[in-house]
């Protein structure tokens, strides 16, 4: 029998010599305090030739789309569209508590379903406090059509204050609109789209209140027993109580020699919750009985929620920081399992614990499983893991030419198709921990590039970073964003939340013209907004590199999700890039309730809104932003 990583890590599953808790943190990297060296970059002229060009892409097998123009470039429009806020978090030049550091999420929520995205960003707190009437709060912008957006936030009823962390988007009432979820550092609050262009705090009525103080993280709505009602799963980092936490110099936490926030390791690790919807407009903590605290990681924030071995029932995914990963695996009966370990999910490729922080889920070799991305701490690569179909997935993190960057700080990921041509790419935030690094002899700077991946559509990408526009290479503190098309023109932009500072939108320019499709479900049986159906287009191209092989169709498949990336909520209209073919020939839609509808010949560059049963509610042709007058 060959040897692989992942069978010796079955194997210690199986035999139960599962390393504790306190093995792991000393075998790891100790993350955010004191990360592994990084490689060294060139300095001078032969790094500024470094910087001034993309990055080859990896050797391995032909791709042709090596050495073609990119003909995509990211622009940063948040001023001209009025984005114009200050989004708060935590010490600007110096940090005291970890808290301070982790940021806050981003979504595209378009909460008066008139398919045109709005923007609803999470905001934070100081320690320090702010005089009454001053208190930054979460801000929702509504789309005018034009390229600007109105600040509705008062009028919707979000002005909400706090320690904001992660948001996502589902209707978990079933009632036809959308509702929101903020998870914070303190109480969470569940937010009911009253379908009038305002929003009511339901948390108290809806059984939300905690009973005690969390760090709540990553957040998703997901059906999990699909019973066609939205439950809610709900991470948490650490149990944190400032009262006890030692400051920075009492405890000498240091990074490179620097005075920093301590933390996580040597802090209590947070729970994992899960709310069941009842049916009646409340929810039920099921976590413990459901498995919740069964995991060997802790220390959660990002995570995904999808059908990711292809048993029709979601699984959760799990980004801890500085220890391993978890994989809830659904039993299909109320309960799920941790089988990160066996499904070779866990861990590095070397075996030892990472500091995850962001979550993506797609198709990126088109071979119709789900794939995951995720974003680590400085000093590491991000992770990229391969789905073999039999539950288990390889990291294919070198292989596919993400190895190649150490230097920057990963937070918000995600699988974008940036020029439509079907295959999906990788768009990547980055942003330091400390604040504490700017100004000393540290190779890293708090604000930081972004990183961007092209699909060579031969399993591997090349990063395309530093010819991607300014959108790309203007460094930012990042934290979340969120990826929807905002202006309907036919290409996938983004809003990233940073850390005090502006947010950022990045408006995607395409020179290269290809066609696309947009699909967004309403269910009847299933969850009204379709969250965990399973989406497959097929389409015809007359190019023949465009295609897994030569002759076959474009096939593409996706899943609506309530969250991606770092604490966000993407678009959850479905985009698919279609290259040159002028229709969908098929789209199946599988629904949660099992249902499955087939629809054939959809022109391309439409909007279809597509009902549980195969009913089309629209079929729109969107032509971009309206001109201001």
């Amino acid at each position: 029998m060959s040897f692989s990583r992942r069978g010796f890590l079955k194997s210690l599953s199986r035999t139960a010599l599962v390393l504790s808790l306190e093995d792991v943190l000393k075998l790891a990297r100790p993350a955010w305090g004191q990360a592994a060296p990084q490689p060294a970059r060139p300095k001078g002229s032969a790094r500024q030739a470094y910087e001034a060009v993309a990055r080859p892409a990896p050797k391995g097998a032909p791709s042709p789309v090596t050495g073609t123009p990119l003909g995509v470039q990211f622009v940063d429009v948040a001023k001209d569209a009025g984005l114009n806020v200050d989004m708060i978090f935590g010490g600007e030049h110096r940090n005291k508590y970890l808290l301070e550091t982790t940021g806050c999420g981003a979504a595209f929520f378009d909460y008066d379903h008139d398919d045109w995205l709005d923007i609803f960003l999470v905001n934070g707190w100081r320690l320090e406090g702010f005089p009454k009437g001053h208190e930054p709060v979460c801000h929702l912008f509504k789309n005018n059509r034009d390229g600007t957006f109105t600040d509705v936030t008062l009028k919707a009823g979000l002005a909400r204050s706090g320690w904001g962390q992660a948001c996502c988007v589902g209707d978990y009432n079933n009632d036809g609109w959308n509702d929101l979820f903020v998870s914070y550092y303190g109480q969470n609050a569940l937010f009911r789209n009253n379908g009038n262009g305002t929003f009511s705090d339901v948390t108290k009525e809806a059984g939300l209140l905690q009973d005690r103080l969390r760090w709540n993280s990553g957040c998703s709505f997901l059906d999990y027993d699909k019973d066609g009602r939205l439950d809610l799963f709900v991470g948490n980092y650490i149990d944190l109580d400032l009262k006890t936490t030692p400051l920075p110099e009492d405890a000498n936490c240091t990074y490179k020699g620097i005075i920093v926030a301590c933390g996580p390791p040597g802090l209590e690790g947070g729970k994992n919750l899960l709310y069941h919807n009842n049916g009646d407009g409340t929810f039920t903590d099921v976590s413990e009985k459901a498995g919740m605290w069964g995991t060997l990681g802790t220390y959660a924030l990002s995570c995904g929620a999808a059908d990711l071995d292809g048993a029709g029932w979601p699984n959760i995914y799990v980004a801890n920081d500085s220890t391993s990963a978890t994989y809830y695996v659904n039993q299909k009966d109320g309960t799920f399992k941790d089988q990160a370990i066996e499904a070779g999910v866990a861990y590095s490729p070397d075996g030892k614990p990472q500091a995850g922080m962001g979550v993506s889920i797609g198709d990126y070799n088109r071979d119709g499983l789900l794939d995951i991305v995720k974003t680590n701490f400085a000093g590491d690569t991000d992770s990229l893991f391969q789905n073999l179909g039999d539950g288990s997935f390889d990291d294919r993190t070198y292989q596919a030419g993400l190895g190649i960057n150490t230097r920057l700080l990963g937070w918000g990921v995600s699988f974008i198709d940036i020029d439509n041509d079907g295959w999906l790419d990788i768009l990547v935030a980055n942003g330091h921990v400390y604040p504490e690094v700017d100004g000393t002899q540290v190779d890293a700077s708090y604000a930081e590039r972004k990183y961007l991946y092209r699909n060579l559509r031969n399993g591997q990408f090349e990063d395309v970073s530093l010819i991607g526009g300014s959108g790309i290479t203007t460094d930012a503190k990042a934290r979340g964003f969120a990826i929807g098309d905002y202006d309907n023109d036919g290409d996938l932009d983004a809003v990233v939340n940073c850390v005090n500072a502006v947010p950022q939108l990045l408006r995607c320019d395409q020179s290269v013209k290809r066609n696309w499709i947009k699909i967004r479900l309403v269910g009847v049986q299933s969850n009204r907004t379709g969250i965990g159906a399973k989406i497959k287009v097929t389409a015809q191209t007359g190019t023949p590199v465009l295609t897994a092989k030569p002759g076959s169709p474009l096939t593409q498949i996706e899943e609506v999700r309530s969250c991606n990336g770092y604490f966000s909520s993407s678009d959850l209209r479905i985009h698919f890039g279609l290259a040159d073919a002028k229709k969908a020939d098929t789209v199946e839609i599988r629904w949660p309730s099992g249902a499955v509808d087939t629809l054939h010949d959809l022109d391309a560059n439409r909007l279809y809104v597509l009902q549980e049963g195969g009913k089309i509610l629209k079929n729109e042709a969107l032509t971009g932003l309206v001109k201001r007058s």
